[in-house]
């Protein structure tokens, strides 16, 4: 951002047609990220000058939405992930950005754990809204606080199924995909609105938390998101308006003791989730940590991590980037099946289908 003369914020620079100018001396560079231009040298000089300013730039590629960055320090930028909702016509995918108050990983491990949405979105599951959405699907998730999980190592992370016991004849499962180090496709009905979030970091403090909803099959209601209570109406920081611990994030004893699991109320699953992980503390201390079965997902995208890190400490190798994998067939789903199957075998897709 800081521009290389006299570090002024190019944020504030003139959009120079194919570059930016600095306001400050006027100087510019190129979309490729080089100094073109550096108007207050003396004409004889000034080209050779410009091309001698150091500047550092990223490669960017527009998709879903978005407009994602290549921070590495590769010569060559790897592979762009063409995940299924990158390639989605406008109008299908409705980017919404939040940004917490806490270390990246936590943000993300928030996104992996199935087990608390029993608890802590349970008002939000079984409020009418919630219910329009989820269906039957809510009282899977509220019936059920201990799923069984169980996993599919995958070359970009893992897939994780959290079965919930449904009565004595049926089993409920969300299955998740987790494409480390960032994304969680969170698990939804075989077709319809679904939502993917990654947590990418600000600084060590500061993460920006993506929810990303998508329909490979159909425009999205603009008021989709809104429709959740999930924002402040700023899709670049939807959840402005969340508060911070001086306030309990807004939290309302009274409403908990009506009958609000959360007291946080009038909002989405994100705004609770965020609360959450900001009142952990900005980094939070896991030696302080007691973890039991439900958060064998931790321990796993943990391991997975640490065993990338030293990977590339030791070999320079990248984790979670083979040339095979196909990104644009990871999918996250949700599903009720009779209990004697293998959730593995199961057609969640013909099951819908039957259903109709």
């Amino acid at each position: 951002e800081a521009c290389p003369h006299r570090c002024a914020s190019l944020a504030l620079a003139r959009n120079d047609g194919n570059g930016l100018r600095c306001v400050f001396h006027g100087w510019k560079f190129s979309v490729e990220g080089q100094c073109v231009d550096t108007p207050t040298e003396p004409p004889a000089q000034r080209e050779r000058f410009a091309a001698g300013v150091p500047v550092r730039s990223h490669p960017t590629h527009e998709a879903g939405g978005l407009v994602w960055v290549y921070m590495g320090r590769q010569a060559q930028a790897p592979r762009f992930p063409v995940y299924e909702f990158t390639s989605l016509p406008e109008g299908h995918v409705q980017p919404y950005r939040g940004i917490i108050r806490t270390n990246w990983l936590q943000g993300l491990e928030a996104l992996l754990d199935s087990a608390h949405v029993t608890f802590l979105h349970s008002a939000n599951l079984n409020s009418d809204r919630g219910r329009d959405y989820f269906k039957a699907e809510s009282d899977y998730m509220l019936n059920d606080g201990a799923p069984v999980f169980e996993f599919d190592t995958r070359p970009y992370g893992f897939r994780e199924g959290a079965i919930r016991a449904e009565g004595a004849a049926r089993c409920y499962a969300r299955v998740r995909e987790v494409a480390l180090p960032f994304f969680s496709f969170i698990p939804s009905a075989p077709r319809g609105p679904r939502i993917v979030c990654c947590s990418i970091p600000i600084d060590d403090v500061t993460t920006a938390q993506w929810y990303i909803p998508y329909d490979a099959d159909a425009p999205l209601s603009p008021e989709l998101f809104g429709a959740f209570g999930m924002w402040s109406g700023n899709p670049d920081h939807f959840n402005s308006d969340m508060g911070d611990a001086a306030n309990l994030w807004h939290q309302d004893r009274q409403a908990m003791k009506d009958g609000h699991w959360s007291g946080i109320t009038g909002r989405g699953n994100a705004y609770e989730d965020f609360a959450v992980q900001e009142s952990m503390g900005p980094i939070v201390d896991r030696s302080q940590e007691y973890l039991g079965t439900c958060d064998r997902v931790i321990y796993r995208a943990r391991k997975l991590l640490l065993d990338a890190v030293r990977r590339h400490r030791d070999t320079g190798e990248l984790s979670f980037a083979s040339e095979d994998i196909d990104y644009a067939a990871i999918r996250a789903v949700s599903f009720a099946y009779a209990r004697e199957e293998d959730w593995h075998d199961v057609d969640p897709y013909a099951l819908q289908e039957a259903a109709e």
